[in-house]
């Protein structure tokens, strides 16, 4: 869970409160998804997000050997941007706040990132995945082409 925001708004009759959920899903192999969900009750709140999230399940191009990336990659969301590099075996996990929850409940156990822009959680998470989304799979054993003139 991301965040979870207790949201009033002020009736004729009084204050009427919700609750706002931000989650992120994953099974640490691999898949990561992430989703809003609100209601009237936080219980209801997570129900929906965690459907969502569930839902909008994507897989990621990881090197399978190192347990990281398999390129540097950056995004911008909003006014959050987030930069993401491979690393080497043992580094773990070297990020804060949302971006390090987003990586680890998708299974990156060696990476760098930094986080570039805004500070707010929900679009640093949101920055992430897309980030995430972005990445392409780099096949091994291959040299890479030269392009004649």
């Amino acid at each position: 869970m991301i965040a979870l925001r207790r949201v009033a708004k002020a009736t004729s009759g009084g204050k009427r409160l919700r609750f706002s959920v931000v989650l992120i899903a994953g099974d640490k192999k691999g898949k990561v998804g992430i989703a809003m969900g609100k209601g009237l009750d936080p219980q209801d709140a997570i129900q929906k997000a965690m459907k969502r999230a569930s839902a909008k399940l994507f897989d990621l191009k990881l090197d399978q050997e190192k347990k990281t990336i398999t390129h540097r990659v950056e995004a911008q969301y909003k006014a959050s941007g987030v930069l993401i590099k491979p690393a080497p075996i043992g580094t773990g996990v070297v990020a804060g706040g949302s971006i390090r929850k987003v990586l680890e409940i998708a299974g990156v156990e060696n990476v760098v990132a930094k986080r570039l822009g805004a500070s707010n959680s929900l679009t640093n998470a949101y920055c992430t995945i897309l980030a995430l989304s972005k990445l392409k799979e780099v096949k091994r054993g291959s040299k890479p082409q030269k392009v004649s003139a």
